[in-house]
């Protein structure tokens, strides 16, 4: 896999919120600016019901996929996918990853390492550095808790204490050198529902976490939500940073 040139110190401070004004933009074409995946062998820890597995497969020449969820609803369904000859898809957590050291060029995580148990953290770290090939990198793309589709989430599911200390655990892996990073980037992604019924089942309804709402906090919710309602829906920016980390050589 050809890479951008690898600095030989870190090049920005690490930041867990971003600037006010920030580009409005997809993963994808985040990626696509940041990496060369011509040839990789890539590893995505917590892809979900891999859609954004699906897109790097699709649209871009890696050479293989190993896909890992490992909420079981999620990842048998998964199973059933096979259209996607050069993905593999396997279940198992972030801090303890069957596979042999200095195995790929990729490890991602979109959205996951904050559902890694906080006292894992570290140890997910140290697993993903260890099956990278050295000097292979780590795209760790995590929600940035604002805005006000995270002031609705607020209500029944409070993620920020846990994406801070996805982003605490992030911070001692450079500090220790266990990674470095290469680039912070932070952008909003544009999230579009037509419905309070599409957020019961895109949000609410998740297999991986269980979500249960008491009548008065369910009309709540809803009542917060409904009243972003515009001609175009209900539309969300939805900040994002990214951590482009590397294993040394």
């Amino acid at each position: 896999m050809a890479e951008s040139s690898i600095p030989s110190s870190n090049p920005v401070a690490m930041s867990l919120i971003g600037p006010g004004q920030q580009e409005v933009t997809s993963e994808f074409a985040v990626i696509q600016r940041l990496l060369d995946l011509q040839g990789a062998k890539v590893l995505e820890l917590g892809c979900g019901a891999a859609e954004k597995t699906r897109l790097i497969a699709e649209r871009t020449a890696v050479a293989s996929i190993v896909a890992v969820e490992i909420d079981p609803i999620a990842h048998q369904k998964n199973l059933t996918i096979t259209d996607l000859p050069k993905v593999t898809f396997k279940s198992y957590g972030a801090q303890q990853i069957p596979e042999a050291d200095d195995q790929f060029d990729l490890v991602m995580m979109f959205k996951s390492l904050h559902h890694v148990p906080a006292e894992s953290m570290d140890a997910a770290l140290r697993e993903i550095a260890r099956v990278l090939k050295p000097g292979g990198h780590a795209y760790i793309s995590e929600p940035v808790f604002a805005g006000e589709f995270n002031e609705v989430m607020r209500l029944f599911h409070d993620e920020e204490l846990v994406r801070s200390q996805a982003f605490a655990a992030l911070q001692r892996a450079v500090a220790t050198g266990t990674l470095q990073l290469q680039e912070e980037v932070f952008f909003k992604n544009v999230v579009k529902l037509q419905s309070w019924e599409q957020y019961q089942h895109g949000i609410l309804n998740v297999t991986h976490t269980d979500h249960q709402l008491t009548p008065e906090i369910l009309e709540t919710v809803k009542a917060r939500f409904l009243a972003h309602e515009s001609d175009a829906g209900f539309v969300f920016e939805i900040p994002n940073r990214v951590d482009l980390l590397y294993k040394p050589v």
